[in-house]
């Protein structure tokens, strides 16, 4: 475990392994040699769903291009251990099933469709530039409808759920939390997976196989080139009907959602959502790369034994890059009040400011009620209480210079300092 004032492990070549999970590969090692395959199947994983839920109508099965295109690097690239590999197919499988959920129940209420979100939060930040801290601060806030770890997973009620109970999901949400602070204990430590906590609405676009989550927790070159190219509007359509299926089930007056996968596609978000208002939060790149690269490694530790520091720099770097240009193309074309800009520094200085002036921006009142619970949540969530999380751009083959290179016009666009010179200042 990781406890408080323990720190994370910097030797990602080689990820931990409890004792039970190490047996559970070398049998699986062992099965693959004797020609027991165990590859991803799209196939098999629908028939999986399909058993599993009673259900069979897709509706739209233009998913089924993705999906394919994912399985077929998972299987070629990315080097997943046994368990890595049962991990990914409960996934897939707990994904189609949802997909069958969510369209048998809006057969059933075909009326979700006409549900009205409210004004939509979005905040949309480079990765590890403190997105979260934002996310929580305002889905604080009574009013507020936030994405849940538990509803991440299942979306739909599940089946003799009653209104209003879902004890049998936030069931299934702590296990899946319990499971991986066993198996990669690290993990709690740079990214706090808890099971009613706001989460990344990531998860959501996971149902379309279109998203930055796998080449975020492996190997998948192949399928993140192929999904850089690919018109990402019906995956948000899909994620809006799926955020009205939730608000129909849990009204609130507004929502907020993040992701920083958000960044890379702000011309269709905004195009699926014209009237959000759109949080940028901002680091300097040299700290958050780092910190990234770091939980990319983590992540991947989980699935393969084959983690590759250097190639987790150089991906991460030029998608850091990417997301960078590609917003501000969209932000030089967007008109004025759509975005609200957020320094990382100012939000460690003053959270409570700067979570005004996103409410002003969006046009929401910051009144007592919402100031006092975001004043809780920011003292519960205390740095470090799950242990601290080390990291450095050297174990990702990466330094100062090549990241102010490629990030130069980002730092001078939103007048990002130096950290390090903002430490040796305040020293």
């Amino acid at each position: 475990m990781t406890p408080e004032g323990m720190k994370t492990s910097t030797d990602y070549r080689r990820p931990y392994r409890p004792l039970p999970v190490s047996l559970f590969d070398r049998a699986g090692r062992l099965g693959r040699r004797l020609g027991l395959g165990d590859h991803l199947d799209v196939g098999r994983m629908i028939g999986a769903a399909r058993r599993r839920t009673g259900l069979s109508d897709f509706g739209d099965e233009w998913f089924l291009g993705p999906l394919g295109v994912l399985v077929r690097s998972i299987n070629n690239e990315a080097r997943l251990t046994p368990l890595g590999m049962r991990i990914q197919r409960s996934r897939i499988v707990s994904a189609l099933s949802n997909r069958l959920r969510v369209e048998h129940l809006l057969r059933q209420h075909p009326g979700i469709l006409d549900v009205h979100l409210g004004r939509i939060i979005v905040i949309a930040g480079l990765q590890r530039t403190a997105t979260t801290t934002v996310h929580r601060l305002i889905a604080a806030d009574s009013r507020v409808r936030a994405l849940r770890s538990w509803e991440a997973l299942n979306p739909v009620p599940m089946p003799g759920e009653r209104s209003g109970d879902p004890r049998g999901r936030l069931r299934r949400a702590k296990l899946a939390a319990r499971t991986i602070g066993y198996i990669a204990p690290d993990f709690r430590a740079v990214h706090p997976v808890e099971f009613d906590a706001p989460e990344e609405d990531v998860l959501l676009l996971d149902l379309s196989f279109m998203s930055q989550s796998p080449e975020a927790t492996m190997h998948v070159p192949g399928y993140a080139r192929w999904l850089e190219k690919q018109d990402h509007t019906r995956c948000y359509e899909y994620l809006r009907t799926v955020l009205k299926l939730l608000h129909w089930q849990r009204p609130g007056d507004f929502w907020v959602l993040k992701t920083p996968h958000h960044m890379e596609y702000l011309d269709v978000v905004l195009g699926v959502m014209p009237d959000a208002c759109v949080v940028q939060t901002h680091r300097d790149p040299k700290k958050s790369v780092a910190s990234f690269c770091s939980m990319v490694a983590h992540a991947r530790g989980m699935l393969s034994d084959h983690v590759d520091p250097g190639e987790i720099g150089r991906h991460w770097m030029r998608k850091t890059r990417r997301m960078i240009e590609r917003s501000m193309e969209v932000r030089r074309a967007a008109g004025s009040g759509v975005f609200v800009d957020v320094s990382y520094y100012d939000l460690v200085a003053d959270p409570m400011r700067e979570l005004r002036r996103i409410y002003r921006a969006a046009g929401i009142d910051f009144g007592e009620e919402a100031e006092a619970a975001a004043k809780a949540v920011s003292q519960r969530n205390v740095k470090n209480r799950y242990g601290r999380h080390v990291y450095s751009l050297s174990s990702f083959g990466l330094d100062d210079e090549t990241v102010d290179r490629h990030c130069d016009c980002y730092r001078r666009e939103y007048r990002i300092p130096d950290e390090t010179a903002l430490a040796r200042t305040d020293s």
